[in-house]
């Protein structure tokens, strides 16, 4: 079991990711990942397990919202006038990193979107105007007539899934958990009509929202996107926020002015996936299936939603993206949907016998339109041969772009002016106007669950002396998560959110107006006398896979928590300010707090934060409750309100106000964890240690020799110990000839499938030692024979470390299995002779940097 004492002394996660849709290897040239055999005379036909068949007749049957006969009959007009290239474009979608303008014109694509990382310009996010050139030079192209008949209107998406965080200067709002604890309908309305006005000022047409997960297991990387771990408060949530996003359907307000299309996502049980994995499998029962995690379907298909997303994950071992059964026979036929069913992220290369630049078999199983951002090209040229063979039959791709050409009706795309030309384009007047920081401000406060208060604590007299630590509070990065700026979100300095305010910012204008003081050491290492302590400390930034977690262990990445003891033992009352995505183990913070405020990733407006801690007006209170149960230990097995056996340290709905009594009772340090339980899942090498269970080796002929201390040698190359950060916190590698080769292996394969899909890199910081470019050559190899293995050239610079980037997909396309890799990192000499220093090798990299499939 672990002690406190061990667990600050255990390692963290791996650090902030990067983006989607910048990542990558290619030069412009559209590969396929693996080859695929040539299309047959038959149709495609992906038939799932029996056991991932829905049996429709268990599920309820909801009448659909009645189609427009005029709708209809505008649809049939403009499919007379369609080519079948035409048609076959309009059922993709292609990211704005791999697509141009003329791109759009030329190939007639139904959608561009924008990944987490894929704004015009240099940055993963943009101001207004960027965003709007980029909007109307991708709107003009799809609708010039040059060519065609008729020109059918684009839309653009992208996930704008806690407020319009990719645009500089919108309101962020906090993440869905944070929202599912406020447990307020009416707001939540609000929000995301909010959310629509801030997207029509940059000419968005449509977001990904709302996710409709019930996240059951915590450790799953994106707990926060889900509202609850009960079906209940999602149901309640879908259709209020369909009206919000799109307006009431029948009423004038539908797609109206400040309005924009929803997406709900992902259908299905993205939340219910085995140990908690991120495009894992739900290996659950039909009615658990239905019951809980198609929950919010029912409520947002009958409020309108024009479009669904179909999920990464599995069910029973089935793909959603070729599940018939699910996409046709229960989202349509029994839950009444007429919209799109649109893909996800390349999700469907993930069918078996399927890779992302050619799939039938997706299409046929009911997705309407492939997302297929970096695999567009090759994608529709695959696709219009199927049609063309008979592999997709034209009944199925008229019956696609019927329902793509239905939603853009409805949405009034064929209605619209250039994006620019809007009403509310690059409005300074809505983009954070005061009601949207307002309705931001109260989320926060309803958002907030106090978990602790002895003795009323809280609120705090703000005329004291008060002494801010920990690195959450002047970070507004931070404080937002994942989804922020960019995919993963990360160290963007305060100055980026210039319509928002820190929890600092919030903490100093409370106290400024009652008279105290503030000091602020974010290390609180220095001994400063103060009435009280506030540490606001959490989780860093992730999103998706890069933060599925194998138990729920709080370790502080950035403050040593520690030093809450310390000032309780100088009899200084501390708060804690918790910032994270999901519930984590943290009994050694609360025993050390006087007060616990677990306040998730509250986004832009820290000042709701200072109104609860100071109670800055007397009709506020800690209402937030619980919608996720928190966790007695940290081995994060799934614990759910319901479940047998149901023992959390807080139960689902728990949450103090400022009356209640809380004696203080002291709770176990016993996480229920082994150290080995600790170990670091992304990582490979770091601080001068192989990570666990990897060992490094050297290749002395044709064998490999582990190496325990990093002092060896063999004819050809010499290991050593280098300083980069710390004392020997690095690897020195000296060459004598060239060719020899220095790797991480493991005794057992891993699979980076999942994480190759997403874009990850293998990530190292290096520096060569001699006058000139260190000439190396970086591997990776699986263990199913010596051809499966792949290097890429790389000239490490001399004089200071740099960090180097290679996208798993350049290793991927080149052939090496990434399901079943057993040597994540190789190092051999290009030249006879060298020296270089190797650190800090990992999965992961920085939305900023070069990135790279060798000296290309």
């Amino acid at each position: 079991m672990t002690t406190k004492t061990q667990k600050l002394a255990s390692v963290s996660m791996i650090a902030t990711l990067i983006s989607i849709g910048l990542a990558g290897c290619s030069d412009g040239t559209d590969t396929a990942a693996t080859e695929r055999p040539a299309a047959s005379s038959s149709p495609a036909v992906y038939t799932p397990p029996a056991d991932a068949m829905a049996d429709p007749d268990a599920w309820p049957q909801i009448a659909p919202l009645p189609l427009d006969p005029e709708v209809e009959a505008r649809i049939d007009s403009i499919m007379a006038m369609m080519t079948v290239e035409q048609k076959v474009g309009q059922t993709i979608q292609a990211d704005s990193g791999s697509v141009t303008p003329e791109d759009v014109r030329n190939y007639r694509l139904g959608s561009v979107l924008s990944g987490g990382n894929s704004a015009p310009g240099p940055r993963a996010y943009a101001d207004a105007q960027t965003w709007l050139d980029a909007a109307d030079a991708y709107f003009n192209a799809s609708i010039d007539p040059d060519g065609v008949e008729i020109a059918i209107p684009i839309i653009w998406g992208i996930d704008a899934v806690h407020g319009h965080a990719n645009l500089r200067g919108a309101v962020v709002f906090p993440h869905n958990i944070g929202l599912g604890a406020m447990n307020n309908p009416d707001l939540i309305e609000d929000i995301y009509r909010v959310t629509a006005r801030e997207l029509s000022v940059s000419g968005h047409d449509w977001t990904f929202a709302p996710t409709l997960a019930v996240p059951r297991d915590d450790r799953w990387g994106r707990t926060y996107e889900g509202f609850s771990e009960d079906p209940a408060i999602v149901a309640a949530y879908g259709e209020r926020i369909v009206w919000g996003l799109q307006g009431r359907p029948g009423t004038d307000e539908f797609m109206g002015e400040g309005r924009v299309i929803s997406s709900a996502k992902h259908f299905l049980a993205d939340g219910g996936t085995l140990d908690g994995r991120d495009q894992g499998d739900a290996q659950i029962s039909e009615a658990e299936l239905r019951d809980i995690h198609a929950a919010g379907y029912y409520t947002a298909i009958p409020a309108g939603v024009l479009t669904v997303m179909a999920s990464f994950s599995s069910w029973n071992d089935a793909r959603m993206h070729g599940n018939e059964s699910l996409l046709e026979d229960v989202l349509r036929d029994r839950m009444g949907f007429t919209g799109f069913v649109v893909g996800d992220w390349n999700g469907h290369g993930l069918i078996p016998g399927c890779v992302s630049t050619d799939c039938p078999e997706s299409f046929n199983a009911g997705v309407d339109m492939f997302m297929a951002p970096d695999s567009w090209r090759e994608l529709y040229h695959n696709t219009l041969a199927q049609v063309r063979s008979g592999e997709i039959s034209m009944e199925r791709l008229d019956q696609a772009v019927r329902r793509i050409l239905r939603v853009k009706i409805e949405a009034g795309l064929f209605e619209q002016v250039a994006p620019s030309e809007r009403p509310l384009a690059n409005s300074d007047t809505v983009l954070a106007a005061p009601e949207h920081r307002a309705i931001a401000r109260q989320a926060v406060r309803e958002s907030l669950v106090l978990l602790k208060n002895v003795d009323q604590t809280l609120p705090l007299d703000p005329s004291l002396t008060i002494l801010v630590v920990g690195a959450g509070a002047d970070h507004i990065g931070k404080a937002a998560g994942g989804w922020t700026l960019s995919w993963q979100g990360g160290e963007f300095p305060n100055e980026e959110f210039p319509a928002g305010d820190s929890i600092l910012a919030g903490i100093q204008a409370a106290v400024d107006t009652a008279g105290g003081q503030v000091i602020y050491d974010p290390d609180g290492q220095s001994d400063i006398d103060a009435d009280v302590v506030i540490a606001v400390y959490g989780e860093n930034p992730y999103a998706e896979f890069q933060g599925d977690r194998d138990h729920l262990d709080f370790v502080s990445p950035d403050y040593d928590t520690s030093l809450l003891e310390q000032y309780q033992a100088r009899d200084i009352p501390v708060v804690s300010v918790f910032l994270s995505g999901r519930p984590l183990w943290t009994n050694p913070e609360i025993n050390d707090s006087d007060a616990f405020i677990a306040a998730w990733l509250p986004g832009t407006e820290g000042g709701g934060v200072a109104d609860l801690i100071f109670r800055t007006d007397d009709d506020y209170d800690f209402t937030g409750r619980l919608s996720f149960s928190w966790p007695s230990l940290a081995s994060g097995e799934p614990l759910n309100v319901g479940d047998a056996d149901y023992d959390p340290l807080f139960t689902y709905g728990y949450g103090l106000s400022y009356a209640d009594a809380d004696p203080g009772t002291p709770l176990s340090e016993e996480s229920g964890l082994s150290t080995d339980d600790l170990a670091e899942g992304g990582s490979y090498y770091a601080r001068g240690q192989v990570t666990d269970p990897w060992a490094l080796q050297i290749a002395n002929g044709q064998d490999w020799e582990a190496i325990e201390d990093r002092m060896a040698s063999s004819d050809r190359v010499t290991l050593g110990a280098m300083d980069r950060v710390a004392q020997e916190d690095s690897l020195r590698i000296i060459w004598s000839s060239a060719g020899n080769l220095v790797s991480i292996r493991g005794t057992d394969a891993i699979d980076l499938s999942r994480e190759t899909n997403g874009s990850m890199e293998l990530t190292f910081r290096a520096r060569g030692v001699n006058s000139q470019p260190a000439q190396v050559e970086i591997g990776m190899a699986c263990d199913t024979g010596p051809d499966c293995v792949h290097y890429v050239p790389v000239d490490i610079r001399q004089g200071p470390w740099s960090e180097y980037r290679i996208s798993l997909s350049c290793f991927a396309d080149a052939g090496v299995d990434m399901s079943r890799l057993d040597t994540p990192f190789l190092i051999r000499a290009r030249d006879e002779t060298g020296e270089i220093g190797i650190g800090d090798v990992t999965l992961g990299s920085d939305i900023d940097a070069t990135r790279t499939c060798g000296n290309e």
